[in-house]
């Protein structure tokens, strides 16, 4: 299981969030290139990038920090929160990004998700963000009708790389991730699926791990706060 650091970026700041709201921000780094460098250098695979501002503009408006993380960390990253045209997406991938997480299109447009994942293999993931179960959109200030296993499986023949499945209630509240259900969209379709939102110890780490359908999870909060150590988790997990 791959442990993804994650780095929200809210004007021009590495910063986190609790419950998605963003008037309850902390920041943890006013340099996010130099946060990057630091989670590379304990030895992450991969890094996870939200770009705040643009979830709720409906275009990228965080791009200078995510140009300087692409440029000065050689680990792959994806990033999700204002992708929402083709041109955005092929702007990012060519600035050499890994992967690009599309959510509020994926409720709205996801034909435009079928056709970027065929254009760009492996590069495409969906990002869905809910409270109890359905799906909310804009940067989480929408809520949907839309089921999570509905969505998640309406893009199973699609050819999307990863879903990432965040629990809005947990995020940021270091209460610990929604694991059950999280196994249970995994176990219901069959796209690999990375666990957002409440990640605060290893032993939650290895929880989802031992799930045995769960392919990734994303820490942020606990990872600032030394909840988690990022390098013994790498470790545990790889034992």
């Amino acid at each position: 299981m791959i442990l993804y650091p994650a780095i929200d970026l809210q004007d021009g700041n590495a910063v986190r969030l609790v419950h998605g709201d963003m008037e309850k921000s902390t920041v943890f780094n006013d340099d996010p290139a130099a946060q990057a460098r630091a989670f590379v250098e304990a030895g992450c695979e991969w890094l996870h990038l939200v770009d705040l501002n643009g979830a709720f503009a409906g275009e990228p408006v965080n791009a200078a920090p995510v140009e300087m993380i692409l440029k000065s960390c050689k680990v792959p990253a994806q990033l999700g929160g204002g992708i929402r045209d083709m041109a955005t997406i092929e702007r990012w991938l060519e600035k050499g990004l890994a992967r690009v997480i599309l959510g509020t299109v994926a409720v709205e447009n996801p034909d435009l998700v079928r056709d970027a994942a065929r254009a760009f293999p492996g590069q495409v993931a969906v990002g869905i963000d809910a409270r109890n179960g359905r799906v909310a959109t804009k940067g989480w200030a929408t809520e949907t009708d839309v089921m999570v296993t509905d969505l998640a499986k309406s893009f199973e023949d699609a050819g999307v790389a990863a879903i990432i499945y965040t629990d809005i209630n947990r995020d940021g509240a270091m209460g610990g991730p929604n694991i059950e259900a999280t196994a249970d969209l995994a176990r219901a379709v069959n796209i690999p699926v990375i666990a957002s939102g409440g990640v605060s110890s290893l032993d939650d780490l290895i929880a989802l791990r031992d799930t045995g359908v769960i392919d990734g999870a994303i820490s942020g909060r606990a990872l600032y706060d030394g909840a988690i150590d990022l390098k013994a988790a790498l470790n545990a997990l790889q034992d």
